[in-house]
């Protein structure tokens, strides 16, 4: 019998799933703290609603998990969620388009074909959405939002790349191209293809090789680098003037806010329902998250003139680059030194005091001692007198104690002053 895995998935252990809670943990309590509310979508969505809209780029619909749900003799395609935006906006447009805006986070998986079955075709990912506000306030916001998150997770080196949409729509519509035309080679440049592009342009209309040139080796660190180049970039491309003064605003804030970040169009790498900043995150030379505003794509599906934006942060490379933090909560294992005379009941009503003050309490089941806990509980006596001998299994010193409390008070000692791995 071949029990393989299938090719692109992987199986989260025990260790996998405590660094994910951890890091799920921060992510919604963060992003309760900045007043979002955590929904979910169906992991499955109706073909069109990725197709009709022209949402994604062709090389990402080319990757869905699509099929035919049968219904009598007939049936609509469907597919697994290849990602989380599209599937949100829905349900804001459904559900909660008539309170007004809202902030959304969710925490879901997305499945996208790869190849080689080397990478992994199920991401899991933890993602927030702001709906109806279109100020530089709010993409700012969400910047903020995910550097703390990424701060608070344990991640110490990380670099925010910022980038516009709007910026290279703009230089497109100069080339008085069809709009197909211009949407492709959008498209293109969404999937990474900027080299290509470029080349292709210039050839097209060499007297956009400079701008193209600035544009897309534009790179710094500060609003007044972006400030600096306006004037000469306004001049040449006109239609770019209303996009770069959106992102100055935007960097001129976080500049303001202490943020610190990078400007680097060359990281605009997504979805083709982009319209203005983009936002990149990288930490170990992963790219963990990403997102931007998308002020189109809630009018094209059918909600009103509703602006939007959002990120998502990838939670299998962030599982991968988060230092391993051991458990502070300190967990016993307990057992009876002789079964004749300590009862399971026993056992059961210390294990469940043990709970109920908050600490890990696991009974032996037949099996030998396990090291991994931190500490070892031996009950011995009688179920009328018992008397207690709690071991640091970290340092191998035993204490003989009489009571459940005194227990407590050593383990409150230790939690209060977090001594070392429990």
């Amino acid at each position: 019998m071949d029990n393989q895995r299938c090719k692109g998935s992987r199986d989260l252990l025990p260790t996998d799933m405590t660094a994910f809670r951890a890091m799920e943990r921060v992510f919604a309590s963060t992003c309760l703290r900045y007043g979002y509310q955590e929904v979910r979508t169906p992991t499955i969505e109706y073909l069109h609603l990725f197709t009709s809209v022209g949402t994604l780029t062709p090389s990402m619909l080319s990757k869905v998990y699509s099929f035919l749900d049968w219904d009598g003799w007939s049936g609509e395609r469907v597919v697994l969620r290849p990602e989380a935006t599209i599937p949100t906006a829905r349900l804001y447009i459904d559900n909660l388009l008539q309170g007004g805006p809202a902030r959304l986070f969710y925490v879901e998986n997305m499945f996208t074909f790869e190849a080689t079955g080397k990478e992994s075709r199920e991401r899991w990912q933890f993602g927030a959405e702001m709906m109806g506000n279109s100020s530089p306030s709010a993409d700012t916001e969400l910047v903020l939002l995910a550097r703390d998150i990424l701060g608070e997770i344990g991640l110490q080196d990380f670099t925010i790349s910022l980038s516009h949409a709007g910026m290279i729509r703009a230089l497109l519509q100069e080339l008085a191209l069809p709009p197909s035309e211009q949407s492709h080679l959008f498209d293109r440049i969404m999937d990474g293809d900027h080299a290509g592009v470029i080349a292709q342009l210039a050839h097209i209309r060499p007297d956009l090789k400079e701008p193209l040139s600035m544009l897309f080796d534009l790179k710094g660190d500060s609003s007044a680098f972006l400030r600096n180049l306006r004037s000469p970039l306004v001049r040449l491309l006109p239609r770019i003037e209303t996009s770069i003064d959106d992102f100055i605003a935007v960097t001129r804030l976080l500049t303001d806010l202490g943020c610190r970040y990078q400007i680097d169009m060359t990281s605009g790498k997504g979805f083709e329902y982009y319209t203005g900043t983009m936002l990149r995150f990288d930490a170990a030379g992963e790219r963990v998250g990403g997102g931007g505003r998308y002020d189109d794509l809630i009018p094209l599906m059918g909600g009103g003139d509703i602006a939007a934006c959002g990120f998502a942060l990838n939670a299998n490379r962030l599982m991968r680059v988060i230092p391993c933090r051991e458990a502070t909560t300190p967990s016993l294992f307990l057992r009876a030194q002789d079964q004749a005379h300590i009862s399971d009941r026993l056992l059961f009503d210390i294990a469940s005091l043990l709970r109920k003050a908050g600490y890990v309490a696991e009974i032996a089941q037949g099996y030998p001692q396990r090291t991994r806990h931190r500490w070892a509980l031996l009950v011995r006596g009688t179920d009328d007198r018992p008397s207690f001998l709690l071991t640091d299994q970290s340092t191998a010193k035993a204490t003989e104690l009489g009571s459940l409390s005194e227990i407590l008070g050593i383990l409150q000692v230790v939690n209060a002053g977090k001594a070392g791995p429990s």
